[in-house]
């Protein structure tokens, strides 16, 4: 491993100051010759049939240049959200596009949507999980799932692996999932202690302050399109774009914009229906929603329903585990219920277990990935139990959970192994902060303490990254990964660290799926641990290579040489030397004798680096108004190496403050006729900085991964993971009250003290 002098240095984003100073441009910034606005038309009911339409008083409407249906769009199976495009005949939620118009202005395009005449004939609707399982309810798809079902769990370390998955036709669910090891009966039977319960997660929003975002530009040259769009994943756009367009994927162009928030939502979505309106008009059209359509039409995390049951000896050791995971899809299947049944079973080591997922369909948006995809829920379930199991053996729960964390190398709920990871030493690290070893005294200031354990089995992907050497000394890496928070200037450590220069000796280009080698999608917490490793040998080949025409050009062995100040020198002696640029410029010139220096790296990193996260959570609660008030947040995670420890930090910290949304607020609710009824962030509540605690601590533990460079983990998924669990557990510690159902908002919390008192 290099000498690092980079790596570990805590260095501002590189795009901080335009972002801050707001001159950064984003996708609604962008200007365009001919540029057409739209807007959408939708559905007003949550299941309805399609009887009329009519476009006149539409296209009448002044700046209105055209207004395009289904009949305007690729007839292809809609398979998949970005394959659903217009409505053709039947409706499946509430927001559903119908129409787009297209307009010379943002006014004149919503206008002309409000002149847009159609009519619908509303049909049953099962909303909810229970009326979606109901014998003889409504079904999603009578026909069965059209068939090439795309979605992105696998893009996010959410696979499967080789779980039994059965697909259920003329039925509302989808697929089920099962796991099972030992004898689960015989082992509950054998148990000192038993604690079960049903826990409800409901659907949150990913809550991006840029909502979605596109702009499609059709080639006049060559018959593709270019897509300017604020994405996670340019390269799966581009697939789904060149698929619904049926062009090769070489004619479409993603541009990848500053991305104003994602957290999962934005992998690709209305990007190929954008695509195709430009491709029917011929012009540039840009779709930015509104607030009101992201939340009614967007992709937001999944409700859940979780009946699970939990068993252990007097001494702590776990014996049994058995878990039902309902998994509210909406109406297209995202394939997630068996990985939190996978991750249930995974994160504690268990002899026995019966673990089934039930992806579910209903008449709501089909459910997309946010942040550590349904991980959340997962831990709420399973370590409240596990702090009942503590309070009931009257263990530690610290303890309790460290006598039965997974280690490396311990099967998994699908029987493979761990692979590297640092459950344990997270959880000794929080052992031993002050926040836990004092307690009892924020227990006499009236105060809970509760904690919880988390993680993230870690995303894969293949990645290529290259690296040249300018004549003025910088060295340059081109990789297409899409830089969301800050991983541009991890990247340049990387690579500083590898060659041997200082990291504002580096530049770092995001590019597009035109111009840039493939590097995946920004999700799953994977894009240091898989573009970070192709910058790292992309790096190390163009080091190789300099120092080769060095030594021809210093006479020296290759091996006798070192990279110092910007410049190649042979060791022990200063003065022989030669500056980088100088060495550039002999391989960029008329009849130069070298070649060009251009390293290239790839990898196929298939090898995941969990990552996981304890956190321990001090708070009050008001008797009279049910309000809670979180004083102290600890955040301890197992980062593998903090390639760059200040944008580590944050990504800990918003994501601690993403799950206290989860604990305490977040909530999208639907009325019995599916009309969503959080439409804006009026009726939405997200955390802000007034709901951050004043006491915020982040520990850093580094148990370096086999596979990442330089041992680095992702970061991103696992601090979001277990808040909501160590919140519920710190009320649990003040007030004795067990909930079950997020978000634990004040009147939940009142009617669990009054159901309580009347106990």
């Amino acid at each position: 491993m290099p000498e690092m002098h980079a790596v570990g240095q805590p260095t501002k984003m590189v795009d901080g100051q335009i972002k801050v100073l707001g001159t950064v441009r984003y996708v609604a910034d962008l200007p365009f010759t001919g540029l057409l606005y739209a807007r959408l038309v939708t559905s007003l009911y949550a299941h309805a049939r399609l009887t009329r339409i009519d476009k006149s008083a539409a296209l009448a409407t002044p700046g209105v240049v055209a207004v395009l249906t289904a009949e305007d769009m690729p007839n292809i199976t809609p398979s998949s959200r970005g394959r659903l495009l217009l409505a053709r005949e039947r409706l499946l939620f509430a927001g559903q596009p119908i129409a787009m118009v297209l307009a010379n202005s943002e006014a004149a395009a919503e206008d002309g949507a409000q002149a847009f005449i159609f009519e619908s004939e509303p049909l049953p609707a099962a909303v909810t999980l229970d009326e979606a399982l109901a014998e003889g309810g409504p079904l999603v798809w009578p026909e069965g799932v059209p068939a090439a079902v795309a979605n992105d769990t696998g893009a996010h370390g959410a696979s499967l692996g080789d779980a039994k998955v059965e697909n259920k036709a003329h039925s509302n669910i989808a697929a089920t999932t099962k796991y099972h090891r030992g004898d689960v009966a015989a082992a509950f039977a054998a148990a000192d202690v038993v604690v079960s319960g049903v826990f409800n997660t409901p659907i949150v929003h990913q809550g991006a302050i840029e909502t979605q975002a596109t702009v499609a530009e059709p080639n006049r040259t060559n018959g593709g399109v270019t897509v300017y769009a604020s994405t996670q994943a340019p390269f799966d756009v581009r697939n789904a774009v060149a698929d619904v367009l049926g062009i090769p994927e070489t004619l479409v162009r993603v541009v990848p914009v500053a991305v104003g928030g994602g957290f999962g939502a934005k992998n690709g979505l209305y990007e190929p229906l954008v695509a195709a309106a430009a491709m029917a008009v011929g012009r540039p059209v840009r779709l930015v929603l509104t607030r009101m359509e992201e939340m009614r039409a967007g992709v937001p995390s999944p409700a859940m329903r979780i009946e699970a049951r939990l068993s252990a000896k007097r001494d702590g050791s776990l014996t049994a585990l058995t878990a039902n995971v309902y998994l509210d899809c909406g109406c297209f299947p995202f394939e997630l219920a068996g990985f939190v049944a996978l991750m249930m079973g995974s994160f504690y080591q268990l002899p026995n277990f019966e673990l089934s997922g039930y992806d579910v369909l209903t008449f709501k948006p089909s459910a997309g990935p946010y942040r550590a995809p349904c991980a959340p829920s997962a831990v709420f379930a399973l370590d409240t139990l596990m702090d009942e199991l503590a309070a009931q053996l009257k263990l530690d729960p610290l303890a309790l959970r460290l006598q039965n964390a997974s280690r490396p190398g311990q099967p998994m709920a699908d029987d493979k192994p761990w692979a590297g990871q640092g459950m344990t030493q997270v959880i000794e690290a929080l052992q031993q902060h002050p926040a836990w070893l004092n307690r009892a005294e924020a227990r006499a200031q009236g105060r809970g303490v509760g904690i919880a354990v988390g993680g993230w089995l870690g995303g894969t992907e293949p990645a290529a990254a290259v690296c040249s050497l300018n004549r003025d000394g910088m060295i340059q890496i081109n990789t297409g990964a899409v830089d969301l928070a800050g991983v541009a200037g991890s990247l340049a450590a990387l690579a500083a660290d590898t060659f041997g220069v200082p990291a504002d000796k580096v530049r770092v280009v995001l590019g597009d799926t035109e111009n840039a080698p493939y590097a995946g999608g920004a999700s799953g917490s994977k894009t240091l641990y898989t573009a970070g490793a192709a910058v790292v040998l992309a790096a190390a080949e163009a080091r190789r290579q300099v120092l080769t025409i060095a030594a021809d050009e210093l006479e020296a062995a290759a091996e006798d040489l070192e990279i110092v100040d910007g410049s190649v020198r042979v060791k022990g002696f200063p003065g022989k030397s030669v500056k980088l640029g100088k060495l550039a410029e002999k391989a960029m010139r008329y009849e130069g004798h070298y070649a060009p220096v251009f390293g290239s790296g790839r990898v196929a990193q298939d090898k995941t680096a969990p990552g996981f996260d304890a956190q321990l959570v001090e708070l009050s609660v008001d008797r009279e108004t049910g309000k809670v008030t979180v004083h102290r947040l600890v955040v301890v995670q197992d980062v593998g190496k903090a390639i760059n420890p200040l944008i580590v930090e944050g990504q800990l910290r918003g994501g601690a403050v993403q799950g206290l949304g989860w604990a305490l607020w977040e909530d999208m609710q639907y009325d019995a006729q599916g009309q969503p009824i959080t439409g804006s962030l009026a009726d939405y509540v997200l955390p802000g900085i007034d709901q951050s605690p004043p006491l915020f601590e982040v520990v850093l533990v580094e148990v370096p991964s086999e596979h990442g460079p330089m041992g680095a983990r992702g970061v991103g998924e696992p601090p979001i993971v277990p808040t909501a669990a160590a919140v519920a557990n710190a009320i649990f510690d003040l007030t004795g009250l067990r909930l079950r159902d997020l978000p634990m908002t004040a009147p939940r919390i009142i009617a669990a003290l009054q159901a309580n008192n009347k106990e």
